[in-house]
């Protein structure tokens, strides 16, 4: 599981508001490593929270989908054939 952590820690994702005016970089463990903020934005706070939202989210359902797919290349390491195959030690 560590090798897994380390892995995720090293791949970055990235989300970005509808307009670009919030870009935001995550790792897949989900750690903020950068916020890029528009200028234009630090006057308006209301409108700051929703691009940092929406950036934030979506680079969270990234790190996520990155994160499942890390953890099912483990359990197909570990287990050929995947969780699934334990049934074949029943005889099924």
């Amino acid at each position: 599981m560590g090798e897994v952590r380390n892995r995720l820690e090293n791949i970055s994702v990235y989300g970005s508001s509808a307009s670009g005016k919030v870009n935001v970089e995550i790792s897949a463990n989900r750690r903020v490593k950068n916020i890029d903020i528009n200028p234009e934005l630090l006057s308006n706070k209301e409108e700051l929270q929703d691009h940092l939202e929406i950036a934030l989210n979506q680079a969270l359902e990234q790190a996520d989908k990155i994160a499942e797919s890390e953890m099912k290349a483990v359990t197909n390491e570990l287990l050929p054939g995947g969780l699934g195959a334990l049934g074949n030690l029943f005889g099924k």
